[in-house]
């Protein structure tokens, strides 16, 4: 890290046909989007070849960007064992490229993500795309098609207010949620109320 009020964090929503990316800097307690996107594996029919995509591609976002951190969704359990493990590898491989460049990682679980985004843990992917988009500013016509990109923001997003002095509890009046940020911070977050 070169700039030490300065960091780039990199989020990882992953997906076994899709793979949600995106990319926030962060400067002192401000946040800005660099990149966001998807990784589209669903032309691949063979699963490893997924998988060599799935490193090709995000070594490739880190070489670009030089992120300092990493913030990956956790696999939430589900009924399919199979589609549980190849989702579970796809977020391994994931991990393994940030690994290669000595990049720190840390997991979040959906509901964590979703509860620091729009304060509710259960929120639909269109809430969480509603929230990143009001809090990076970013106009109607950049917003992608595809959640799966505003979820990998949303990961990295997590990342900032959970290690962000005035989120982690360490203060007076620290925030515990995105709810409580918008109350304590009205000009911060335009368009809200």
């Amino acid at each position: 890290m070169s700039n030490p009020n300065e960091r780039i964090i990199m989020g990882i929503d992953p997906g076994t046909l899709i793979m949600g990316y995106g990319l926030i800097r962060v400067r002192g307690q401000k946040a800005e989007l660099m990149a966001m996107g998807v990784i589209r594996l669903s032309k691949f029919e063979n699963h490893y070849l997924r998988l060599k995509r799935i490193f090709d591609r995000v070594s490739g976002l880190i070489e670009e960007f030089k992120p300092d951190e990493l913030a990956i969704e956790a696999p939430f359990f589900g009924k399919n064992v199979q589609s549980m493990l190849k989702l579970g590898r796809a977020q391994g491989v994931a991990m393994a490229s940030a690994l290669s460049y000595d990049i720190p990682i840390t997991e979040y679980v959906p509901m964590r993500i979703k509860q620091a985004i729009t304060g509710n843990g259960g929120a639909s992917k269109e809430q969480v795309a509603g929230m990143v988009q009001r809090f990076l500013k970013i106009p109607e016509k950049d917003m992608p098609a595809d959640l799966d990109a505003t979820d990998g923001v949303a990961a990295a997003l997590c990342h900032f207010f959970t290690t962000s002095i005035p989120m982690t509890g360490s203060n007076k009046g620290a925030t515990k949620n995105w709810g409580d940020f918008v109350k304590q911070n009205p000009g911060r977050v335009k368009g809200l109320k």
